[in-house]
């Protein structure tokens, strides 16, 4: 099930598997790579990521002294990835012409045994774009671990990244293993992970995560945005979250780049690094907004 929505120019289709973002269009281009409603998209298109995002090494942590262990799910890397939600289908709580709110509950299950009420808003706005709000509280009686992010890939109307200018406010990208489970931090300025001044695609694959992410001008939040040199569009992505993780979506073709804010770091379950302890009857608010650009 789907259900779409629109304001001005703009309009989506968010599906109840994953809560996700299925399609994302601006006088009739793109936004976001688009894909069946109806069908499990590949590469978590557009899903949202609870109870963390990116990657838990081995699917073990430990929490206040209890070791856990989740479901492997990316075998190739021995990692949990993308929390547990991605693929639930989510209740439909409203339904107005130019928003949509979705609900779910997580756990108790095996590796994760806290309980987390989360709802999941997309609002469309004529002058505003696409604002996402994910609000989870911690309806369970003991302390939870809780990391959310999205995982839309922007997109200039399907054009080649080959020809798109990213633009990154990050001044530092986490070293990581094989696993790509972070090891450590290093500056991203005046190396090839520098991208605030923008940079041509063509030639670069990613699959990082970064931070320090300068806020803009009289702002509280940080902009990416992606820019198709031959028609000029741009697409731009608006968050406050400290982490973001960025792929250069070569499963899909190299049509776009995943643009992931992340309130934490990949494995943060177990280095603690920004993650969010959510104690009892707490709130956790996270937002964007994706927009073209005029």
């Amino acid at each position: 099930m789907f259900f779409n929505i629109s304001a001005g120019d703009y309009s989506a289709t968010v599906t109840r598997e994953g809560a996700g973002l299925a399609s994302l269009t601006h006088r009739g281009r793109d936004l976001v790579l688009p894909h069946d409603p109806l069908q499990s998209p590949v590469g978590f298109n557009g899903r949202v990521l609870i109870p963390w995002p990116n990657r838990i090494a081995g699917g073990t942590y430990t929490f206040q002294g209890e070791t856990h262990h989740l479901p492997v799910t990316e075998p190739d890397r021995n990692t949990a990835l993308h929390g547990l939600q991605c693929w639930t289908n989510w209740e439909l709580v409203r339904q107005e012409d130019d928003s949509v709110e979705l609900r779910t509950l997580t756990g108790p299950v095996p590796g994760y045994p806290f309980r987390l009420s989360t709802s999941v808003v997309y609002e469309l706005g004529a002058d505003r774009g696409l604002s996402v709000t994910i609000a989870t509280r911690n309806i369970g009686e003991e302390p939870a671990p809780y990391g959310t992010g999205t995982h839309s890939y922007l997109t200039c109307d399907g054009a080649p990244i080959e020809r798109c200018v990213l633009r990154v406010p990050a001044s530092e990208v986490a070293l990581t293993d094989d696993s790509l489970i972070p090891i450590g931090l290093k500056s991203a300025i005046g190396t090839e992970f520098d991208l605030r001044d923008g940079v041509l695609l063509d030639g670069v694959s990613l699959d990082d995560a970064f931070t320090g992410l300068q806020l803009e001008p009289d702002s509280k939040t940080w902009q990416v945005w992606l820019e198709d040199t031959k028609t000029r569009m741009k697409v731009v992505l608006e968050c406050d979250e400290p982490w973001l993780q960025l792929f250069t979506a070569e499963p899909q073709g190299r049509r776009g780049v995943a643009v992931e804010p992340m309130t934490c770091p990949p494995n943060a379950f177990n280095s603690g690094e920004d993650l969010v302890v959510l104690l009892p009857e707490e709130d956790h608010v996270s937002s964007l907004r994706i927009f073209e650009a005029s």
